[in-house]
């Protein structure tokens, strides 16, 4: 039998229709978009309907969305592309502690490199920065501003419009890593007012090695990958046209059904959530209770190692946290910001849904987490040998 699959926050699985609509760019339509044949021409249309329906999803405009190789890029080159740009104006930058690697490695690269200043923002329980020590943060030397829209661990969405109001008004622009948030939740640029927002596309039922940063237009960012004059000469390589196709479908897919879905995930999540606790009592809820991402369930276990609870539940396919961090016993930097102790936030799950999880597999993973959390506290098993609470 195959897992159970609840880690729809790590990756996605490829939507089938997903697949459908990108498989002919895999096959008979191979042209270079760049090229002024017919081959090249169809790629090209192929690109721009892509970029069309993924500037749709954010009420963007169609010549605000770069299309990337992910999440990752898109954080980069929104990040170094902004420092760079404005390093004569100034030499700070502002993130929280608890962003996506993509974003806190960048930043200490170029503190450590190029030596810019990084003030890294605490978060309050919930995981959520406040506005005010945003602005308090901000200097006269301060050129950008990055804080995610949605933690990709405890679900917590922050107040992203909150803060790029504050940024404006300080003459900050402002960036979000939405990589969790785009398809699960109404992600608006206009109601935002960002002035970059990063995509990636695995996590919305599209391949991976796709992204898309929108760039306000009117943005000046410095060229992360340099090269010809591809994507309005912002970002260098012949367009990877099949996955282009297949993000914009997903995004067209996302935008289609994207409040009936957050409804029914937010039932199933609160159900597994009910399941659990019937089973093995009292649980650590992280995130927020309701500024949170329909889909997320964080939980910490007292008394056990998350890793030996996934361990001997093999039929659950989940994580502790963020899937670039996968193995690791150590407590996740996310919950100690969140000021979670350490014994506890060693007994982390991540249980993320999606568009095929369904009410009977909600049901069987309360009943096989809960037997082998059971198992662990009864064999006095549940604590990692090496980093003992």
């Amino acid at each position: 039998m195959q897992p159970i699959y609840l880690d729809y926050n790590a990756t996605t699985p490829v939507d089938p229709r997903v697949f459908a609509a990108m498989r002919p760019y895999l096959e008979h339509v191979f042209g270079n978009p760049s090229s002024s044949h017919s081959f090249g021409r169809e790629a090209h249309a192929a690109v721009d309907r892509g970029r069309m329906q993924v500037a749709a999803l954010l009420n963007a405009a169609p010549e605000e969305i770069v299309f990337t190789g992910g999440g990752s890029e898109s954080n980069n080159h929104a990040i170094k592309g902004m420092a760079f740009a404005r390093r004569n104006r100034g030499d700070h930058i502002i993130t929280t502690q608890i962003e996506h690697p993509a974003v806190l490695h960048t930043c200490r690269y170029l503190e450590q490199r190029h030596g810019f200043r990084v003030t890294y923002l605490p978060v309050n329980r919930y995981g959520q920065v406040d506005p005010a020590t945003v602005a308090a943060a901000i200097t006269d030397r301060t050129i950008l501003i990055t804080i995610m829209h949605a933690n990709n661990e405890v679900g917590t969405i922050q107040p992203i419009a909150a803060i790029a109001a504050i940024a404006h008004a300080a003459g900050v622009p402002m960036h979000t890593d939405a990589a969790q948030s785009v398809g699960k939740i109404p992600v608006n640029v206009q109601e935002l007012g960002v002035d970059l927002l990063t995509v990636a596309g695995h996590k919305l039922y599209a391949p991976k090695g796709i992204g898309a940063l929108y760039i306000r237009s009117g943005v000046e960012l410095d060229a992360l990958i340099h090269g010809a004059s591809h994507e309005h000469g912002r970002r260098a390589g012949t367009e990877n046209v099949a996955a282009i196709v297949a993000l914009g479908v997903a995004c067209r897919l996302a935008a289609e059904c994207l409040t009936e879905q957050a409804a029914r995930l937010r039932e199933l999540r609160d159900r597994l959530y009910r399941g659990l606790t019937e089973r093995v009592g009292l649980l650590h809820r992280s995130g927020h209770p309701t500024d949170c991402l329909p889909n997320t369930l964080h939980v910490c276990v007292p008394d056990v190692d998350g890793e030996a609870v996934l361990a001997l539940a093999p039929e659950i396919a989940a994580s502790t946290g963020s899937a670039c961090h996968a193995g690791r016993s150590e407590p996740s930097a996310v919950l100690l910001a969140m000021g979670i102790e350490p014994g506890l936030a060693r007994g982390a799950l991540r249980l993320s849904l999606g568009r095929w999880s369904t009410a009977e597999e909600v049901d069987r993973a309360a009943v096989v987490l809960a037997g082998a959390i059971q198992v662990l506290r009864t064999n006095g098993m549940g604590r990692s040998q090496t980093n003992p609470a």
